[in-house]
């Protein structure tokens, strides 16, 4: 058996919490999604005047970072660099800069995905969001 950290509630909310602040501090309007190692959705926010195509972004990007247990930039590089193929990959969506997964004691406990702004943008608001983990 293996045993692993475990996102809890308030460790989801604290992280949405976060994110929300460093969006709110830079006048982002953006979504933000928090979810668990499976990439079941644990902590949702859509802020004031996000796009409307954000929660479904920012959700698939957090669930691809979750599932993939690496950033999503990384996914979209090698896409862009030649291995299209991969768009093919099955119950994968969101492989745009933007999810980040959360590491704990070299586990992937979860990610957040954010979508709304630039995608560099994005993930600085997901990596404000884990930092307060």
């Amino acid at each position: 058996m293996i045993t692993k950290p475990a996102l809890t509630q308030a460790d989801a909310v604290r992280i949405l919490q976060a994110a929300e602040a460093e969006a709110l501090r830079n006048s982002w309007a953006v979504s933000i999604a928090v979810c668990d190692d499976g990439g079941h959705l644990m902590a949702f926010l859509r802020l004031d005047g996000a796009n409307l195509a954000s929660p479904h972004i920012s959700q698939a990007k957090a669930h691809t970072a979750a599932v993939m247990k690496r950033e999503t930039k990384g996914l979209e590089d090698m896409i862009n660099g030649g291995r299209t193929a991969f768009l093919s990959a099955p119950k994968l969506e969101g492989m745009l800069e933007g999810g980040v997964p959360i590491l704990v004691e070299g586990h992937c406990v979860g990610a957040v995905g954010v979508s709304g702004v630039k995608s560099p943008e994005d993930a600085q608001i997901a990596k404000a969001g884990i930092a307060a983990l």
